[in-house]
């Protein structure tokens, strides 16, 4: 005998499967990469080629291999669903915000014709998302939950972030991170309604 979901556990499924579900989609993208011929990375993006420009959605569900996809994917899948608390609808548009700041600054910035991949521009832009969160107008109980959280990811993954923008390895794309985390600190004031309390 099942019973039946509650409206609570219905919206924290919704919420959370947002986050799993892109994660899987990269996850099929790699495994496709892997077993069809030729290779997905072309489609990325190649800074200053405008026929590149649609790399700015597609380069966060490339990855260069296996061990680039696995390095992205704890981190997104942490961060991502600490963006979904605040709903499906809401993690979504956040991602759109954070692909496209992040894409198109690191289209410009970047040495022409540089071919860019890999989910890191939302893990950034999910850590400066909720960095930023706390100065969101809200709640101050709401507030203060969010700035927990931001103190516990800020010690989690600080430093990692700290030198993914200003001590990035070779082929690492500082700029992907760099406009990744201000796209996700935009995406804090863009889409809410002026007399929202939550």
């Amino acid at each position: 005998m099942t019973t039946p979901r509650t409206p609570a556990r219905q919206s924290a499924v919704a919420r959370f499967a947002s986050p799993v579900i892109l994660l899987a989609l990269m996850w099929a993208v790699q495994l496709a990469d892997a077993v069809l011929p030729g290779s997905f990375t072309g489609f990325g993006l190649r800074s200053w080629d405008p026929s590149g420009l649609g790399g700015i959605v597609l380069s966060p569900l490339l990855h260069a291999n296996w061990a680039h996809l696995i390095a992205n994917s704890l981190p997104f899948l942490v961060l991502g669903c600490l963006v979904a608390i605040e709903g499906a609808a809401r993690f979504w548009l956040v991602t759109a915000i954070i692909a496209v700041v992040g894409g198109a600054g690191t289209w410009l910035v970047n040495t022409p014709g540089t071919l860019t991949v890999g989910a890191s521009v939302l893990v950034f832009g999910y850590f400066g998302y909720v960095v930023v969160r706390v100065f969101a107008p809200g709640r101050v109980a709401h507030r203060i939950g969010y700035a927990l959280i931001a103190v516990i990811v800020i010690v989690l993954y600080g430093t990692a972030m700290f030198v993914g923008v200003f001590g990035a390895a070779d082929g690492v794309s500082w700029q992907a991170h760099l406009f990744g985390a201000i796209g996700g600190g935009i995406a804090v004031f863009i889409g809410r309604s002026p007399g929202r309390r939550a």
